[in-house]
């Protein structure tokens, strides 16, 4: 079972990997619905960065290596509960929010390749509107 995956995004193409060790129900999950495509748009409330509203979708986890701050590359997953569960990726600065206040999602994927490309990822999300992501192994 590799770590390693490939994730487009727009234009851009990342590899990424799973952080299998911190968040392992997380991330099997989410690797059992891979190829995993979606679409992203910029997020409201937490900064800078884009998201996948899943509205009441369960992926049936719990919080594990959860954090209210990814660093830019880092995926966290929202497992739902006080807003609509959800996957965010930062791409600068994010303090993880909805409009009932803050929350903590889980870390799961960290992008490896490419980290200058997320803010351009972020602009094109913000002013041309949603972009097309996929995940799959690498």
């Amino acid at each position: 079972m590799s770590d390693l995956l490939k994730i487009t995004a727009g234009p851009f193409t990342f590899d990424a990997r799973f952080e299998r060790a911190a968040a392992p129900k997380t991330c099997a999950a989410f690797e059992s619905r891979m190829p995993y495509v979606s679409k992203v748009v910029h997020v409201r409330w937490s900064g800078e960065g884009v998201w996948i509203p899943l509205g009441d979708y369960s992926f049936g986890v719990d919080y594990e290596n959860h954090t209210s701050y990814p660093a830019p590359g880092q995926f966290i997953l929202y497992p739902g509960g006080l807003s609509e569960t959800e996957i965010l990726l930062a791409y600068g600065g994010v303090r993880f929010a909805s409009k009932v206040g803050q929350l903590a999602g889980s870390h799961f994927i960290t992008i490896t390749s490419n980290l200058d490309k997320l803010p351009e990822l972020g602009r094109l999300a913000l002013w041309e509107g949603a972009q097309a992501i996929r995940f799959e192994k690498a």
